[in-house]
Protein backbone atom coordinates (compact mmCIF):
# COMPACT_ATOMS: atom_id res chain seq x y z
CA UNK A 1 0.00 0.00 0.00
CA UNK A 2 1.45 3.43 -0.72
CA UNK A 3 2.70 5.48 2.33
CA UNK A 4 1.79 9.14 2.64
CA UNK A 5 3.78 10.04 5.76
CA UNK A 6 6.46 8.29 8.27
CA UNK A 7 3.30 7.65 10.78
CA UNK A 8 1.30 5.47 8.15
CA UNK A 9 4.62 3.29 7.98
CA UNK A 10 5.42 3.21 11.68
CA UNK A 11 1.78 1.92 11.66
CA UNK A 12 1.89 -0.95 9.13
CA UNK A 13 5.36 -1.49 11.42
CA UNK A 14 3.83 -2.62 14.00
CA UNK A 15 0.81 -4.10 12.57
CA UNK A 16 3.28 -6.77 11.19
CA UNK A 17 5.28 -7.11 14.72
CA UNK A 18 8.24 -4.71 13.11
CA UNK A 19 7.61 -1.89 15.92
CA UNK A 20 8.54 -1.95 19.93
CA UNK A 21 7.68 1.33 21.81
CA UNK A 22 9.85 2.11 24.49
CA UNK A 23 7.95 3.55 27.25
CA UNK A 24 10.68 4.31 29.69
CA UNK A 25 12.20 7.44 30.10
CA UNK A 26 15.87 7.57 27.84
CA UNK A 27 18.23 10.27 28.22
CA UNK A 28 19.19 12.59 24.83
CA UNK A 29 22.54 12.68 25.68
CA UNK A 30 24.24 8.82 24.50
CA UNK A 31 21.67 6.73 26.30
CA UNK A 32 19.19 7.37 23.71
CA UNK A 33 21.62 6.61 20.46
CA UNK A 34 23.13 3.30 22.88
CA UNK A 35 19.48 1.87 23.37
CA UNK A 36 19.05 1.89 19.55
CA UNK A 37 22.53 0.58 18.20
CA UNK A 38 22.27 -2.04 21.17
CA UNK A 39 18.76 -3.28 19.43
CA UNK A 40 20.07 -3.08 16.12
CA UNK A 41 22.51 -5.59 17.19
CA UNK A 42 20.09 -7.76 18.54
CA UNK A 43 18.58 -7.75 15.37
CA UNK A 44 15.60 -6.09 17.03
CA UNK A 45 12.43 -4.53 15.81
CA UNK A 46 12.25 -0.89 14.97
CA UNK A 47 12.05 1.75 18.22
CA UNK A 48 9.61 4.05 18.74
CA UNK A 49 11.37 6.21 21.99
CA UNK A 50 7.81 8.06 23.83
CA UNK A 51 9.45 9.52 27.01
CA UNK A 52 12.65 11.60 26.22
CA UNK A 53 14.42 13.51 28.76
CA UNK A 54 13.29 17.26 28.44
CA UNK A 55 11.15 16.36 26.21
CA UNK A 56 7.46 15.83 26.51
CA UNK A 57 5.23 15.13 23.50
CA UNK A 58 8.28 14.73 20.86
CA UNK A 59 9.21 11.57 19.85
CA UNK A 60 12.64 9.93 18.19
CA UNK A 61 12.32 6.86 15.86
CA UNK A 62 14.95 4.74 14.89
CA UNK A 63 16.15 1.13 12.95
CA UNK A 64 13.33 1.91 10.56
CA UNK A 65 15.14 -0.30 7.95
CA UNK A 66 18.02 -1.95 9.83
CA UNK A 67 16.23 -5.20 8.83
CA UNK A 68 15.40 -6.79 5.18
CA UNK A 69 11.73 -6.98 5.96
CA UNK A 70 11.23 -3.79 7.23
CA UNK A 71 12.59 -2.52 3.85
CA UNK A 72 10.19 -5.03 2.05
CA UNK A 73 7.24 -3.06 3.96
CA UNK A 74 8.33 0.07 2.83
CA UNK A 75 8.10 -1.23 -0.79
CA UNK A 76 4.68 -2.54 -0.24
CA UNK A 77 6.06 -5.83 -0.08
CA UNK A 78 5.92 -9.11 1.29
CA UNK A 79 8.22 -8.57 4.70
CA UNK A 80 9.86 -12.41 3.68
CA UNK A 81 10.99 -11.03 0.19
CA UNK A 82 14.91 -12.08 -0.85
CA UNK A 83 17.06 -8.74 -0.42
CA UNK A 84 18.11 -9.70 -4.49
CA UNK A 85 13.82 -9.42 -5.05
CA UNK A 86 14.23 -6.33 -3.18
CA UNK A 87 16.74 -5.01 -5.70
CA UNK A 88 14.75 -6.58 -8.68
CA UNK A 89 11.41 -4.84 -7.67
CA UNK A 90 13.07 -1.46 -7.50
CA UNK A 91 14.53 -1.68 -10.95
CA UNK A 92 11.90 -2.61 -12.69
CA UNK A 93 9.57 0.16 -10.40
CA UNK A 94 11.75 2.88 -11.38
CA UNK A 95 11.70 2.02 -15.29
CA UNK A 96 8.83 4.80 -14.95
CA UNK A 97 8.45 8.16 -13.99
CA UNK A 98 5.70 9.07 -10.98
CA UNK A 99 5.65 13.04 -10.56
CA UNK A 100 4.95 14.75 -7.75
CA UNK A 101 1.86 16.68 -7.23
CA UNK A 102 1.19 20.19 -5.34
CA UNK A 103 -1.29 20.85 -2.57
CA UNK A 104 -1.60 23.71 -0.72
CA UNK A 105 -0.28 23.32 2.68
CA UNK A 106 1.93 20.90 4.69
CA UNK A 107 0.80 19.12 7.72
CA UNK A 108 4.43 19.63 9.26
CA UNK A 109 3.18 23.86 9.13
CA UNK A 110 1.19 22.81 12.18
CA UNK A 111 3.66 24.73 14.30
CA UNK A 112 6.38 27.81 12.84
CA UNK A 113 9.25 29.53 14.19
CA UNK A 114 10.64 32.26 11.85
CA UNK A 115 13.47 34.04 12.77
CA UNK A 116 14.76 34.79 16.20
CA UNK A 117 12.18 32.32 17.32
CA UNK A 118 13.82 29.26 15.96
CA UNK A 119 15.61 27.21 18.25
CA UNK A 120 16.91 23.53 16.95
CA UNK A 121 17.34 22.05 20.38
CA UNK A 122 13.60 22.39 20.46
CA UNK A 123 13.13 19.13 19.25
CA UNK A 124 14.95 15.91 20.82
CA UNK A 125 18.29 16.17 19.08
CA UNK A 126 20.17 13.48 20.16
CA UNK A 127 24.08 12.81 20.99
CA UNK A 128 25.06 9.46 19.68
CA UNK A 129 28.31 8.65 19.66
CA UNK A 130 30.67 9.42 22.80
CA UNK A 131 33.46 11.66 20.10
CA UNK A 132 30.88 13.13 18.15
CA UNK A 133 31.32 16.80 17.83
CA UNK A 134 27.71 17.71 18.97
CA UNK A 135 24.16 16.63 18.72
CA UNK A 136 23.36 15.65 15.07
CA UNK A 137 20.03 16.61 13.92
CA UNK A 138 20.66 15.02 10.33
CA UNK A 139 20.97 11.10 10.38
CA UNK A 140 17.63 10.56 8.49
CA UNK A 141 17.07 13.55 6.75
CA UNK A 142 17.12 14.89 3.12
CA UNK A 143 18.47 18.45 1.96
CA UNK A 144 16.40 19.42 -0.85
CA UNK A 145 18.08 22.12 -3.28
CA UNK A 146 17.51 23.18 -6.53
CA UNK A 147 19.91 24.19 -9.37
CA UNK A 148 19.61 27.44 -10.39
CA UNK A 149 20.91 26.86 -14.23
CA UNK A 150 19.00 23.90 -14.27
CA UNK A 151 15.97 23.82 -12.21
CA UNK A 152 16.53 20.27 -11.06
CA UNK A 153 15.17 19.62 -7.78
CA UNK A 154 17.64 17.34 -5.11
CA UNK A 155 16.55 15.05 -2.78
CA UNK A 156 20.10 14.74 -0.84
CA UNK A 157 21.60 13.01 2.32
CA UNK A 158 23.88 14.69 4.01
CA UNK A 159 24.76 14.53 7.79
CA UNK A 160 24.12 17.70 9.72
CA UNK A 161 25.12 18.83 13.27
CA UNK A 162 23.70 21.41 15.35
CA UNK A 163 26.12 24.28 15.93
CA UNK A 164 23.89 26.69 17.72
CA UNK A 165 19.68 27.37 17.84
CA UNK A 166 20.04 28.65 14.34
CA UNK A 167 23.30 26.96 12.56
CA UNK A 168 23.50 23.54 11.19
CA UNK A 169 26.76 22.29 10.37
CA UNK A 170 26.24 20.31 7.27
CA UNK A 171 29.09 17.53 5.21
CA UNK A 172 28.41 17.95 1.37
CA UNK A 173 30.75 15.39 -0.37
CA UNK A 174 32.38 17.19 -3.62
CA UNK A 175 31.06 16.07 -6.98
CA UNK A 176 27.39 15.43 -5.47
CA UNK A 177 24.57 16.68 -6.52
CA UNK A 178 23.90 19.75 -3.53
CA UNK A 179 27.58 20.45 -4.48
CA UNK A 180 26.77 21.16 -8.28
CA UNK A 181 23.86 22.75 -7.03
CA UNK A 182 26.02 25.17 -4.52
CA UNK A 183 28.96 25.75 -7.30
CA UNK A 184 26.51 27.37 -9.62
CA UNK A 185 25.22 29.85 -6.74
CA UNK A 186 29.19 30.65 -6.24
CA UNK A 187 29.17 31.61 -9.58
CA UNK A 188 26.00 33.92 -9.07
CA UNK A 189 27.63 34.87 -6.23
CA UNK A 190 24.06 34.10 -4.16
CA UNK A 191 23.41 32.19 -1.29
CA UNK A 192 21.66 28.12 -1.83
CA UNK A 193 18.19 28.26 -0.44
CA UNK A 194 17.45 24.70 1.40
CA UNK A 195 15.22 22.46 3.22
CA UNK A 196 16.31 20.02 5.60
CA UNK A 197 13.72 17.56 5.99
CA UNK A 198 12.72 14.97 8.12
CA UNK A 199 9.92 12.10 7.58
CA UNK A 200 7.37 12.13 5.24
CA UNK A 201 7.35 8.91 3.16
CA UNK A 202 10.20 6.89 4.36
CA UNK A 203 10.86 5.84 0.90
CA UNK A 204 11.59 9.79 0.70
CA UNK A 205 14.94 9.16 2.60
CA UNK A 206 16.04 5.95 0.72
CA UNK A 207 15.78 7.44 -2.70
CA UNK A 208 17.73 10.80 -1.58
CA UNK A 209 21.08 8.36 -1.00
CA UNK A 210 20.60 6.95 -4.21
CA UNK A 211 22.78 7.48 -7.16
CA UNK A 212 20.37 8.14 -9.75
CA UNK A 213 21.23 9.74 -13.54
CA UNK A 214 21.32 14.23 -12.57
CA UNK A 215 18.39 14.90 -14.60
CA UNK A 216 15.97 11.56 -12.44
CA UNK A 217 14.19 13.15 -9.86
CA UNK A 218 14.34 11.85 -6.73
CA UNK A 219 10.06 12.62 -6.40
CA UNK A 220 9.84 10.66 -9.40
CA UNK A 221 11.72 7.27 -7.93
CA UNK A 222 9.98 7.28 -4.22
CA UNK A 223 6.23 8.04 -6.30
CA UNK A 224 6.95 5.09 -8.49
CA UNK A 225 8.01 2.72 -6.05
CA UNK A 226 5.44 3.90 -3.91
CA UNK A 227 2.77 3.14 -6.78
CA UNK A 228 1.32 6.98 -6.13
CA UNK A 229 2.45 10.52 -6.51
CA UNK A 230 4.73 12.46 -3.43
CA UNK A 231 2.36 15.52 -2.41
CA UNK A 232 4.07 18.19 -2.05
CA UNK A 233 3.76 21.42 -0.96
CA UNK A 234 5.69 25.18 -0.87
CA UNK A 235 7.98 25.89 1.86
CA UNK A 236 7.91 28.84 4.12
CA UNK A 237 10.54 30.69 3.39
CA UNK A 238 11.64 29.28 -0.26
CA UNK A 239 9.89 28.30 -3.26
CA UNK A 240 11.07 24.73 -2.34
CA UNK A 241 8.41 21.62 -3.09
CA UNK A 242 8.29 19.97 0.26
CA UNK A 243 6.77 16.78 1.22
CA UNK A 244 3.43 17.64 2.99
CA UNK A 245 4.05 14.62 4.89
CA UNK A 246 7.12 15.92 6.50
CA UNK A 247 7.77 15.78 10.55
CA UNK A 248 10.16 18.37 10.80
CA UNK A 249 11.65 20.92 7.91
CA UNK A 250 14.13 23.36 8.45
CA UNK A 251 14.28 26.01 5.80
CA UNK A 252 17.31 28.18 5.27
CA UNK A 253 20.56 29.44 3.30
CA UNK A 254 24.19 28.03 2.76
CA UNK A 255 26.58 30.82 1.65
CA UNK A 256 28.93 29.07 -0.67
CA UNK A 257 32.66 29.41 0.62
CA UNK A 258 31.60 30.10 3.95
CA UNK A 259 32.64 27.34 6.78
CA UNK A 260 32.62 26.88 9.99
CA UNK A 261 33.65 23.37 12.19
CA UNK A 262 31.62 20.44 12.17
CA UNK A 263 32.31 16.77 13.66
CA UNK A 264 34.14 14.52 13.60
CA UNK A 265 30.79 11.73 13.52
CA UNK A 266 30.55 7.95 13.92
CA UNK A 267 30.42 7.58 10.50
CA UNK A 268 28.54 4.10 8.29
CA UNK A 269 32.06 2.50 8.26
CA UNK A 270 32.44 2.06 11.73
CA UNK A 271 34.82 5.23 11.69
CA UNK A 272 34.76 8.50 13.25
CA UNK A 273 34.90 10.80 9.99
CA UNK A 274 35.84 14.69 10.42
CA UNK A 275 38.17 14.59 13.42
CA UNK A 276 37.86 17.86 14.58
CA UNK A 277 39.78 19.67 12.22
CA UNK A 278 37.78 19.99 8.94
CA UNK A 279 35.63 23.10 8.11
CA UNK A 280 32.23 22.64 5.97
CA UNK A 281 29.13 24.36 4.77
CA UNK A 282 26.28 25.40 7.12
CA UNK A 283 22.72 26.04 6.70
CA UNK A 284 21.82 29.66 8.39
CA UNK A 285 18.43 28.46 9.25
CA UNK A 286 15.21 30.81 8.81
CA UNK A 287 12.51 28.94 10.01
CA UNK A 288 11.97 25.27 11.90
CA UNK A 289 8.21 23.96 11.18
CA UNK A 290 7.12 20.46 12.85
CA UNK A 291 3.69 18.80 13.56
CA UNK A 292 2.37 18.30 16.48
CA UNK A 293 4.02 15.74 18.47
CA UNK A 294 6.68 15.54 15.75
CA UNK A 295 8.70 12.45 15.14
CA UNK A 296 12.65 12.57 14.76
CA UNK A 297 13.91 9.95 12.47
CA UNK A 298 17.14 9.08 13.98
CA UNK A 299 19.95 6.65 11.91
CA UNK A 300 22.43 5.26 14.23
CA UNK A 301 25.21 5.08 11.24
CA UNK A 302 28.34 3.10 12.99
CA UNK A 303 28.75 -0.13 12.13
CA UNK A 304 26.25 -2.27 10.17
CA UNK A 305 23.85 -2.72 9.94
CA UNK A 306 22.05 0.36 10.49
CA UNK A 307 19.08 1.93 8.28
CA UNK A 308 21.75 3.54 6.21
CA UNK A 309 23.50 0.13 5.17
CA UNK A 310 20.14 -1.25 4.34
CA UNK A 311 19.10 1.45 2.55
CA UNK A 312 22.50 2.07 0.37
CA UNK A 313 22.54 -1.50 -0.31
CA UNK A 314 19.52 -2.20 -1.93
CA UNK A 315 19.64 1.30 -3.66
CA UNK A 316 22.85 1.20 -4.99
CA UNK A 317 22.01 -2.14 -5.86
CA UNK A 318 18.80 -1.65 -7.72
CA UNK A 319 20.67 1.48 -9.54
CA UNK A 320 23.86 -0.59 -10.51
CA UNK A 321 21.71 -3.19 -12.17
CA UNK A 322 19.84 -0.63 -13.90
CA UNK A 323 22.80 0.48 -15.03
CA UNK A 324 23.74 -2.37 -16.47
CA UNK A 325 21.12 -2.86 -17.95
CA UNK A 326 21.09 0.39 -19.72
CA UNK A 327 24.34 -0.14 -20.92
CA UNK A 328 22.16 -3.12 -22.76
CA UNK A 329 24.81 -5.85 -21.31
CA UNK A 330 23.33 -8.65 -22.32
CA UNK A 331 23.40 -12.14 -19.79
CA UNK A 332 22.89 -10.35 -16.17
CA UNK A 333 21.13 -12.87 -14.19
CA UNK A 334 21.57 -11.23 -10.36
CA UNK A 335 23.53 -8.13 -8.87
CA UNK A 336 24.06 -8.19 -5.17
CA UNK A 337 25.85 -5.12 -3.07
CA UNK A 338 25.60 -6.76 0.23
CA UNK A 339 24.31 -3.83 3.42
CA UNK A 340 27.60 -4.72 5.47
CA UNK A 341 29.19 -3.16 2.41
CA UNK A 342 26.52 -0.08 2.39
CA UNK A 343 25.69 -1.21 -1.26
CA UNK A 344 28.68 0.69 -2.32
CA UNK A 345 32.40 -0.94 -1.54
CA UNK A 346 31.51 -4.20 -2.54
CA UNK A 347 29.18 -5.77 -5.62
CA UNK A 348 28.07 -9.57 -6.70
CA UNK A 349 27.07 -10.16 -9.86
CA UNK A 350 25.74 -13.32 -11.43
CA UNK A 351 25.64 -13.79 -15.60
CA UNK A 352 24.68 -16.14 -18.57
CA UNK A 353 28.19 -15.99 -20.31
CA UNK A 354 27.64 -15.72 -24.25
CA UNK A 355 30.61 -14.57 -26.27
CA UNK A 356 34.53 -14.44 -25.22
CA UNK A 357 35.09 -11.79 -22.48
CA UNK A 358 31.78 -11.56 -21.44
CA UNK A 359 32.79 -11.85 -17.52
CA UNK A 360 35.31 -8.71 -17.89
CA UNK A 361 33.10 -6.59 -19.57
CA UNK A 362 30.42 -6.68 -17.06
CA UNK A 363 32.64 -6.35 -14.16
CA UNK A 364 34.64 -3.43 -16.00
CA UNK A 365 30.87 -1.83 -16.54
CA UNK A 366 30.41 -2.23 -13.49
CA UNK A 367 33.31 -0.14 -12.03
CA UNK A 368 32.38 2.51 -15.06
CA UNK A 369 28.87 2.86 -14.14
CA UNK A 370 26.84 5.80 -12.81
CA UNK A 371 26.77 3.77 -10.01
CA UNK A 372 30.18 2.21 -9.25
CA UNK A 373 31.90 4.65 -10.23
CA UNK A 374 31.65 6.16 -6.94
CA UNK A 375 33.33 4.05 -4.26
CA UNK A 376 33.50 0.64 -5.57
CA UNK A 377 36.24 -1.35 -5.10
CA UNK A 378 35.36 -5.12 -5.57
CA UNK A 379 33.49 -6.67 -7.92
CA UNK A 380 32.84 -10.17 -7.80
CA UNK A 381 31.41 -12.08 -11.04
CA UNK A 382 29.73 -15.47 -11.12
CA UNK A 383 28.25 -17.93 -13.50
CA UNK A 384 24.25 -18.11 -13.35
CA UNK A 385 24.23 -21.60 -11.46
CA UNK A 386 25.40 -19.21 -8.50
CA UNK A 387 23.31 -17.36 -6.21
CA UNK A 388 24.71 -14.02 -5.63
CA UNK A 389 23.33 -13.47 -2.03
CA UNK A 390 24.39 -16.71 -0.67
CA UNK A 391 27.66 -16.15 0.26
CA UNK A 392 28.46 -20.14 1.25
CA UNK A 393 28.14 -19.98 -3.16
CA UNK A 394 30.33 -17.38 -3.42
CA UNK A 395 32.82 -18.64 -1.47
CA UNK A 396 32.67 -21.85 -3.64
CA UNK A 397 32.99 -20.55 -6.83
CA UNK A 398 36.24 -18.08 -5.11
CA UNK A 399 37.33 -21.60 -3.99
CA UNK A 400 37.06 -23.78 -6.96
CA UNK A 401 36.59 -21.72 -10.02
CA UNK A 402 38.39 -18.76 -9.55
CA UNK A 403 41.93 -18.69 -11.22
CA UNK A 404 44.41 -15.93 -9.23
CA UNK A 405 46.69 -15.54 -12.49
CA UNK A 406 43.50 -15.33 -15.17
CA UNK A 407 40.77 -13.98 -13.08
CA UNK A 408 42.16 -11.44 -10.39
CA UNK A 409 42.83 -7.59 -12.21
CA UNK A 410 43.54 -4.61 -10.31
CA UNK A 411 43.05 -1.09 -11.34
CA UNK A 412 43.80 2.45 -10.25
CA UNK A 413 42.62 5.96 -10.07
CA UNK A 414 39.37 5.08 -9.01
CA UNK A 415 37.11 7.85 -7.93
CA UNK A 416 36.59 6.94 -4.07
CA UNK A 417 34.33 8.27 -1.33
CA UNK A 418 36.45 10.32 1.26
CA UNK A 419 34.69 8.12 4.18
CA UNK A 420 36.61 5.07 2.86
CA UNK A 421 38.59 4.70 6.13
CA UNK A 422 41.13 1.74 4.14
CA UNK A 423 42.42 5.21 2.52
CA UNK A 424 44.94 7.71 4.55
CA UNK A 425 43.19 10.18 5.93
CA UNK A 426 44.48 12.83 3.23
CA UNK A 427 43.91 11.17 0.34
CA UNK A 428 40.60 9.70 -0.42
CA UNK A 429 39.58 10.77 -3.23
CA UNK A 430 41.19 7.75 -5.41
CA UNK A 431 40.96 4.12 -4.61
CA UNK A 432 42.39 1.41 -6.78
CA UNK A 433 39.59 -1.42 -7.56
CA UNK A 434 39.50 -5.40 -8.08
CA UNK A 435 37.61 -7.35 -10.06
CA UNK A 436 37.49 -10.78 -9.27
CA UNK A 437 36.34 -13.34 -12.04
CA UNK A 438 34.42 -16.79 -10.35
CA UNK A 439 33.44 -17.54 -13.81
CA UNK A 440 34.83 -20.50 -16.30
CA UNK A 441 35.62 -19.81 -18.63
CA UNK A 442 33.78 -19.46 -22.13
CA UNK A 443 36.28 -20.71 -23.97
CA UNK A 444 37.10 -23.88 -22.95
CA UNK A 445 35.62 -27.12 -24.70
CA UNK A 446 36.10 -29.24 -21.78
CA UNK A 447 34.51 -27.44 -18.89
CA UNK A 448 34.04 -29.10 -15.62
CA UNK A 449 31.11 -31.41 -14.85
CA UNK A 450 29.00 -30.13 -12.10
CA UNK A 451 27.14 -32.99 -9.73
CA UNK A 452 23.46 -33.15 -10.12
CA UNK A 453 20.94 -34.61 -8.28
CA UNK A 454 17.86 -36.44 -10.55
CA UNK A 455 15.16 -33.76 -9.77
CA UNK A 456 12.40 -36.79 -10.01
CA UNK A 457 14.21 -38.70 -6.84
CA UNK A 458 14.74 -34.78 -5.54
CA UNK A 459 10.71 -33.97 -6.22
CA UNK A 460 9.62 -37.43 -4.65
CA UNK A 461 11.87 -37.32 -1.55
CA UNK A 462 10.75 -33.48 -0.85
CA UNK A 463 6.91 -34.62 -1.16
CA UNK A 464 7.55 -37.54 1.29
CA UNK A 465 10.00 -35.39 3.62
CA UNK A 466 8.43 -36.09 7.22
CA UNK A 467 7.98 -40.05 6.40
CA UNK A 468 12.09 -40.39 6.47
CA UNK A 469 11.83 -39.07 10.56
CA UNK A 470 9.06 -41.48 11.75
CA UNK A 471 11.49 -43.78 13.70
CA UNK A 472 13.42 -41.19 15.59
CA UNK A 473 14.22 -41.47 19.04
CA UNK A 474 11.37 -39.40 20.81
CA UNK A 475 14.54 -37.45 22.18
CA UNK A 476 13.77 -34.03 20.40
CA UNK A 477 15.75 -35.41 17.20
CA UNK A 478 13.12 -35.64 15.33
CA UNK A 479 11.17 -32.56 16.32
CA UNK A 480 14.52 -30.69 15.37
CA UNK A 481 14.37 -33.09 11.66
CA UNK A 482 11.11 -31.57 11.53
CA UNK A 483 11.83 -27.85 11.71
CA UNK A 484 14.62 -27.99 9.22
CA UNK A 485 13.13 -26.75 6.34
CA UNK A 486 14.89 -29.19 3.13
CA UNK A 487 17.38 -26.74 1.00
CA UNK A 488 16.69 -28.50 -2.55
CA UNK A 489 19.16 -26.78 -5.23
CA UNK A 490 18.74 -25.39 -8.13
CA UNK A 491 19.80 -27.15 -10.96
CA UNK A 492 23.33 -26.71 -11.92
CA UNK A 493 23.96 -24.92 -15.40
CA UNK A 494 25.09 -27.82 -17.92
CA UNK A 495 28.47 -26.76 -19.72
Amino acid sequence: MPFRDLREFITALEQQGQLCRVTRQVDWNLELAHVAKLNEERGGAALLFQDIKDYPGKYVFSGAFTARERMAIALGLDPHTRYVELARHWVQRTQERVPPVMVEQGEWQQNVRQGAEVNLLELPVPWVYPADGGRYIGTAVYLITRNPDTGRVNLGTYRGMVIDERTIGIQIIKGKDADIDLKAYARAKQPMPCAYVIGGNPLLFACSSTLFPIDFSEYDAAGSLNGAPIEVAHGLTTDLPIPAGAEIVIEGEIMPGETLPEGPFGEYTGYYSGAGEHTREFITVKSLAFRDEPILWLSTVGKPTTDTHMIMGINHNATLWSDLLRAKIPGIQAVYCPPEAAGRMLAVISIRQMYYGHSTWVGLAAFSSITGNYGLKTVIVVDEDIDPEDWSQVLYALAFRLQPERGIQVLHRGRSTPLDPSLPIDSRYLTSRVLIDCCIPYEWEKKPRPIELDQELVKRITDEWDTYFGQLPADGHEARARERPLAVPAPSARR
